[in-house]
């Protein structure tokens, strides 16, 4: 029998950061300084024949797919905490059919659930409220449980649960029309005890109620009884598998790599969807009974079954939605491919070729710099390997990115970490205890980093404060380091020749400045997005003449990264990359593309 082992606390609570990041921010730039008179280029201009932007690469129709349901509709009802949406599509042919936003409250919707009356529910895992709408969009509810509320389900009789992952741990039971107080089942004080149950279903048996359900971090599937209304258990993990409430189903034969759905299936069946990419039938009422039905894409994410049986199922990492044919095989409704660009890094291929790296959140991509076809694509990992080793396992969600040499630079607010990382060997070095790390890159040899929570940047080795600011992008040409403050509008140029490091203001003026990039000419990039906090702001790519200050705008109109639910100020990085061919590349969040600016389109 499988030894039962406490999960990494270090890992599991570097995944909790993200409640205690919800800060109110806001600032007022100066007015900018005048452009000077060099080709500029809107990239919503309608009468511009020879724009200088095109769009490289085109995204997932989703960024992310999560939950997902089917309504008395007929339509499936799919959420997206990275899209902040939960949208409704035809499952046949994978149109949209409508999307629910910010605009109702639809914040970060990770599950979902269409309830006995027909009404849609849905949980926001960032802010920890449970929602209720029709299906046309009107409010019914809204109601705060904790963060981290994340599977949602029914029971044929018609009582509702949440659980709590990630950002917390336990389960509660949900008053349906959400006026009366959730009710605890478990909960976990310490942050951590019962594994992360993640996307149950229910089952009756012998008059009692059963939530059959994956730990995610423990790698099981259990059964809870949740017949009576028990006392609160406040247990430490893994004594909490010794409840008598409680009993292992499977995973105790190590099979399972992150399980994170259960559903049953019309064969009585449980059907567990491992984000792996494994699918597994299980005998419920046995110990680790199961078979391999089916592999597919790692990033799995959640399940459900028609009434007529047929299976459906999303991938996050991709983006996709697809229905699973008896077979096994995947029938693909919306395709899936690249849902969050973020950070972008170039380096020189054959024939001194751009080759194109791309911060997805879940995914590192690889893409021909001149075509934009997807060269490769490597996987973050939620919970990645504590230790760097040799190979790709130990990945951390990629945000944002730098060239360092033949390596890259990783960096990721979501999970607390920078890495060097190679294509090759994969980690090579590690440091994972920054709070929210927004930028970082090599400069005289040694990472820098620009983190929110700590207050500027800082080195890697010992986070060594060397300015400090509203955390926001880097540059470097390896001995001279260029920093935005997102909040102030202002670059810093920080040179290294004596100690301290000398720091010199060298621009101002600008719009919540975000990617930084230098240019062939040894002039600075800067990513200006204050539509993120402002709808009337702008969404530009601006060029700084480093010895005067002057902004010139190459480009502006660009769908960048929208708003997020509060701190970090930059939250969907919005990234700016040279080639050694000149070109520039622009993540496009807002639109879900990159964009390319060829060389001998910028003066």
């Amino acid at each position: 029998m499988k030894t039962i082992e406490k999960p990494s606390l270090t890992s599991v609570f570097k995944l909790a950061f993200l409640a205690v990041l919800f800060l109110a921010f806001s600032c007022s730039p100066d007015t900018l300084l005048p452009e000077e008179n060099l080709e500029t280029a809107n990239a919503k201009s309608k009468n511009e024949v020879k724009s200088v932007l095109k769009t490289l690469v085109k995204g997932a129709a989703l960024s992310g797919a999560n939950g997902i349901d089917i309504g008395p509709d007929g339509h499936l009802y799919v959420a997206s905490v990275n899209g902040q949406e939960i949208v409704v599509m035809n499952k046949n042919n994978g149109k949209i059919i409508k999307r629910f936003g910010p605009e109702m409250q639809v914040l970060g919707p990770d599950d979902l659930v269409i309830g006995p009356d027909g009404t849609l529910y849905w949980t926001d895992i960032l802010t920890g409220f449970v929602g209720r709408m029709t299906l046309d969009g009107q409010l019914l509810g809204y109601q705060e449980v904790a963060p981290g509320v994340n599977p949602i389900r029914f029971s044929e009789d018609g009582r509702l649960f949440v659980g709590l992952d990630f950002l917390g741990d336990g389960l509660y039971e949900l008053d349906p029309n959400l006026v009366d107080p959730p009710r605890l089942i478990i909960s976990c004080p310490t942050g951590f005890c019962l594994g992360f149950f993640n996307s149950f279903d229910t089952r009756e048996e012998d008059g009692r109620l059963y939530l059959y359900g994956p730990l995610f971090a423990a790698n099981l599937v259990i059964a809870i009884d949740v017949t009576e209304e028990t006392p609160t258990k406040f247990p430490t993990f893994p004594d909490v598998l010794s409840d008598p409430s409680i009993r292992i189903v499977a995973g105790l034969d190590g099979a399972f790599e992150n399980p994170a759905a259960t559903k049953f299936g019309p064969d009585g069946l449980l059907y567990v969807l491992d984000q792996a990419g494994e699918v597994w039938k299980v005998n419920p009422d046995g110990l680790d009974d199961k078979t391999l039905f089916t592999t597919l894409e790692p990033g799995l994410d959640n399940m459900v079954f028609d009434s007529d049986g047929t299976l459906y199922m999303t991938n996050n990492d991709e983006g996709w939605v697809a229905e699973i044919l008896p077979s096994g095989q995947a029938r693909i409704i919306s395709p899936g491919g690249m849902i969050a660009p973020q950070g972008l890094a170039v380096i020189a291929g054959s024939n001194n070729q751009d080759v194109l790296f791309e911060a997805d959140l879940f995914r590192l991509r690889q893409f021909n710099g001149t075509s934009g076809q997807q060269i490769n694509n490597y996987k973050g990992f939620l919970i990645p390997e504590e230790e760097p080793k040799v190979g790709l396992a130990s990945l951390i969600l990629p945000m944002n990115l730098s060239v360092d040499g033949d390596n890259l630079v990783v960096s990721s607010w979501f999970s607390s970490a920078v890495q060097v990382w190679n294509p090759e060997l994969g980690v090579i070095e590690n440091y994972p205890d920054f709070p929210v790390p927004i930028d970082a890159v090599r400069v005289n040899g040694d990472i820098v980093v620009s983190d929110f929570a700590l207050g500027g940047v800082v080195y890697a080795s010992n986070a060594a404060m060397i300015a400090p600011l509203v955390a926001s992008g880097l540059a470097t040409d390896g001995e001279t380091l260029w920093a935005a403050d997102w909040a102030t509008g202002e670059i810093w140029q920080i040179d290294f020749v004596s100690e301290p490091p000398t720091k010199t203001v060298v621009a101002t003026g600008l719009m919540n400045p975000e990617g930084l990039a230098l240019d062939n000419e040894g002039r600075l990039l800067v990513v200006e997005n204050s539509a993120a906090v402002d709808p009337m702001g702008v969404s530009r790519l601006s060029r700084i003449d480093l010895s005067t200050g002057a902004r010139t705008t190459i480009v502006e109109g660009l769908e960048l990264g929208g708003p997020g639910l509060g701190a970090p100020s930059t939250w969907s990085f919005d990234g700016v990359a040279i080639g050694p061919s000149g070109d520039i590349y622009i993540s496009g969040g807002g639109a879900n593309v990159i964009y390319r600016i060829r060389q001998n389109k910028v003066n």
